[in-house]
Order: structure tokens, then sequence, then C-alpha cells
């Protein structure tokens, strides 16, 4: 095990300050020169949006969104080196401003470079706001993946001792993984790191579209060859499952809290490229996913597979990989940044919801609930829900969706049915929340210098005919909600004035608001009613 030697790490705790941000790419299949001559792994792609307008028609990429945000970027990463053959350096040739460093950092395969690290030292570079790409594929070993695991603790161990030597707090850091990347995450968490030692160095962990419980199907070594067989074993569900596996998705919560991973999971598997894995992922069901009806995944990794037991997770539709991708969109930098930075945590739950329309007379009728969330101020969803994403909670086989009768629908799917009926769980951040052009009134109309966020709710029930011979694809219900929480303060939970669900945009209009009941601390229930639909729902706030 890797013993890190940074000294004073801040708290074992998670924290929503800005912390350095490493990102790491996928699986790079057969051959990895070309990926290697990639600078910036693909994350400098992004996404053109024809549907958007202003400044959302196109999104730049993670590196440059960072840069363009409230991120100031350095571009450090050229001072760590990672190389096929160890390198041997004694203590004589390191320059003598890094002695505070320990000489094994400038020796091995991945180390840092001498004349680069001077330079950093020199520089005004604050640690906190750096953003690093782990070049793994640099390496040359894939025939070993626990190398990939070693290295990233490497160079987390560099960038503690960075700040460290230049008399700055030393920091955790955050992750950003896509695919694999998210399983060489659990490599060194789980195995590289001693046990108990990775929070104190890792702050918070997403993970895009990382298949934590494996690929449905293994046929991917027949397609790849034997070179990339290290790689190609971390994707195989048996032993991704196996208990006694010390890397397998089962013993991660031994080693860090699920609850500081978010898992991104991808819907849109209708636009991944490699077509015929779409068409696997329909052939090899797995279990809950009611058969090769549904496809359930991203084109590559199944929806249930992209989730880890007792960690938060959030739908993007979005394929696995490519130019329109988890990895290229904006919904992922959004919702990431949140889950790292924001101070607020929101849950949904669904208390208790009736059908009183639809279900076909020659048919068989099965019924399908969703929602999709977005923030005031971001033309983006942070959680989406429809029937097209196939990823909607169902199928209910009858009207009372809360119902004792409705076994085998799990509201988290990584976990079963934990009774919770847990619909959503996100962050918010409202450092910037605050809304500058609105003068709030209470109930009397008088102006206050109130602050509040607003989460617009759009509910989706849909109907379908499993044997395809009624009325199939029914939407017995779709409407949109809009919930603004009222604050004294909007960075203080406790002066949070009032909680009102409203059916329009205009806030000012007493018909389209009513009042949440608060049920307990800091819980809230509102009804949603429509033609043939009636639910109660339950919205949660703490602090992150």
């Amino acid at each position: 095990m890797v013993k890190n030697a940074a000294a004073d790490v801040q708290s074992h705790y998670p924290t929503n300050a800005e912390q350095p941000i490493i990102l790491i790419r996928g699986f790079g299949g057969l051959g990895v020169e070309d990926e290697k001559r990639i600078a910036y792994q693909g994350f400098n792609d992004g996404t053109v949006y024809p549907h958007k307008c202003g400044e959302n028609y196109i999104y730049e990429g993670l590196i440059l969104r960072f840069m363009k945000s409230r991120w100031t970027y350095h571009d450090a990463t050229n001072i760590v080196g990672y190389y096929s053959s160890p390198i041997v350096r004694d203590r004589n040739g390191v320059p003598a401003e890094l002695g505070g460093f320990d000489a094994d950092l400038f020796s091995g395969q991945v180390v840092i470079d001498p004349g680069t690290a001077v330079s950093l030292v020199r520089s005004t570079t604050d640690v906190f706001k750096t953003l690093w790409v782990f070049r793994y594929y640099d390496l040359d070993d894939r025939e070993d993946f626990k190398r990939y695991g070693l290295a990233l603790v490497r160079l987390i161990t560099f960038i503690q001792k960075l700040a460290e030597h230049k008399h700055q707090t030393v920091p955790k850091v955050n992750i950003i993984a896509h695919s694999m990347g998210g399983l060489i995450v659990r490599e060194a968490v789980q195995r590289s790191y001693g046990r108990g030692e990775a929070p104190q160095h890792i702050n918070k962990i997403v993970t895009l579209g990382t298949p934590h419980q494996g690929i449905s199907f293994q046929l991917l070594q027949d397609w790849i060859g034997i070179g990339a067989a290290s790689e190609l074993e971390q994707f195989n569900p048996d032993g991704q499952k196996d208990p006694q596996n010390p890397v397998g998705f089962k013993a991660f919560a031994k080693h860090f809290p699920p609850e500081r991973v978010l898992t991104v999971v991808g819907t849109n598997y209708r636009t991944y490229g490699p077509a015929v894995a779409s068409w696997l992922n329909r052939a090899f069901s797995v279990t809950g996913e009611f058969g090769p009806n549904y496809n359930r995944s991203d084109g590559l990794v199944k929806q249930a597979f992209a989730q880890l037991p007792g960690a938060p997770r959030t739908f993007v539709h979005k394929c696995h990989g490519g130019p329109d991708s988890l990895v290229t969109s904006r919904e992922s930098f959004e919702i990431a940044t949140r889950f790292f930075f924001g101070n607020i945590k929101v849950r949904l739950n669904l208390v208790k919801a009736k059908v009183k329309r639809g279900q076909d007379v020659f048919g068989k009728s099965e019924f399908f609930f969703g929602v999709s969330i977005k923030p005031r101020g971001v033309d983006f969803e942070l959680f989406h829900q429809s029937a097209e994403a196939e990823n909607c909670y169902g199928p209910f086989s009858s009207g009372d969706l809360t119902g004792t009768s409705q076994a085998g629908v799990a509201f988290n799917w990584a976990d079963g049915d934990n009774g919770e009926r847990l619909i959503w769980e996100g962050w918010l951040d409202t450092g910037a929340a605050a809304s500058a052009s609105e003068k709030p009134r209470d109930r009397d109309g008088n102006e206050h210098s109130l602050e509040d966020i607003v989460m617009r709710l759009d509910f989706f029930l849909g109907e379908r005919d499993l044997f395809g011979i009624g009325f199939s694809d029914n939407v017995v219900f779709r409407k949109q909600y809009y919930v603004r929480a009222v604050f004294d303060d909007v960075r203080d939970l406790t002066s949070l004035r009032e909680l009102v669900l409203h059916t329009g945009e205009d806030f000012t209009d007493p018909a389209q608001a009513k009042t949440m009941h608060r049920t307990r601390a800091a819980t809230w229930e509102f009804d949603i009613t429509g033609t043939g639909f009636d639910a109660t729902l339950s919205l949660g706030f703490d602090v992150a």
C-alpha cells in the first residue's frame, strides 16, 4: 500500500471549498499511440447545442469552461512526467530549491520534472486552483492495471507536497473521471491507499459513465485483443460483484464514503457510435431491466451498472462517448461543479401517487413516472428523465404507484428498493443565486431585500402497452412547476422564510402560487394534480 506523506492535510471531512481538480480519461482502445498525442485527453472537446441560444449555443469543454468560469487555470500538467521505464535520480540531480520535496518523487515512472517544478515553486500559483490531466497511458503499462492506481496516488502526493512547499494549506483533490477512469480512481482508493486513507486525500469524485458494476456483455476482449487484458478485466461484471474482490464495487464503501461520489449516468444509447454495442445492451439485459423490451444504457454501459450502492446519481441524456457525449456535455460540467462546490443539498421524494386514467383494455399497460430538474439561470438540466431515455421509475403495474402491489420497482437502482422513493438527490450553489433584479414581497405586499433560489420541476407520467396492441405510449400527465425558496440570507439555510410552489414564472401572481406544508425540519410536502394524475411529493434541504 502507498503511504501518502503530505503533512497537515485538511480535515478528514469533505469540503465545498475550491480544491485542485484532476481529470482522468476513459478506455483508449486497442492502440493508444494516437491517444497519447492528445494533450488534454479529450477534456478540451465540447458540444454544440443547436436548439440553444446565446452563450448556451456552444459548450467549449471542461478545461476551457473552467478557465472561462470562476476557476483560475494554471497549465501545471507538464510538471509531472510519465515514463514507461523508471527514471533514477538522486538528490544531487535535484535543484536546492526543491529540497523540501520527498526524494522519491523525482524517481520512478511518475516523477516531478525538476526544471518545471522550480518554475512553479517560484510562481504565485494557488495550488487550490490548479487543474491536472492524469495521462496514465504514457506509462505503457496496460498489462498491470495496479500501476495506474499507484501513479494516481503519486500525482496526488505531488500536488499536496507542492502546496506544503509553498506554505499553503495542504488540500485534498476533486476528481472527474470518465468511463474506465473511474475504475482507476477506485483502484487507487481500494488498493493503492491503505484502508481508510483515501478520504484524507481525495475530497469528492464525479464519475461519467463509469462501468462500476461492469459491462453486461463480455465480448470486448474479442474485439480489442489481449493487449489490454488487464484493463478489460475491470469491466467483467462477475469480478466486480465478487465480494472477495478487493477492488470490486461491493468493497468500495469499506474504503471511501460513497456519499462523496456522484455517478453521472448517460441515457442516450441511440447516438452512441458503435451501434453493435447498443444492440448488445438490449440483448444482454440485467436484473430489474425487464428483458429486451428496454435498452437502459448510454450505448456501452447499463444505467444500473454505472451506479454505486450508497452513492448519489443523476441522469444526463447523452451517450457514453464521442463528439456529443457525457464527457463533452455542459450538463456534466454543471452537475460536477455543483457537487464539488454547492452549499445546499436537495432531496426530492415521492410520498404518494395515483393514476386516474389509462390502462389499455386489450393490451398490458405499464406506467412510468419521471422528473426533469433545472435551476434558474442555467439553461441545462441537472437531472433528466423521459420516455426516450428509458430511465423513468417503473414499470408500475397498477395506478397506485406507491401501493404494496408494486413489487420490484426500485427507486434507487444501485441499492434496490430502499423504501424512501427517492427521486432526485442534487446540489445547488447559492453563492451566485441571489436575485438582484427582483424585490420579493411578503404576504402584506411589503418589499424585502430577501434572496431566493428557483428550480423548475418537469413531471412526466407515461403509459406503455407491453403487448403493442392497445394505445401504446400514451402521455397521461405532463406539467411544469416552479419551486421558489425565499431566504433572508441565501447562504444560511436557517433563514429560509418560505417555500412556494408556482404554476407559472410570474412569482408575483398569487393565483399561481401555493405555500408548501412543512412536515418536519427542512422538509416540505406539496401536491401536483391534473388530468389523470394526482401525487404528493416532499422536498428536503440540508447543508452540503
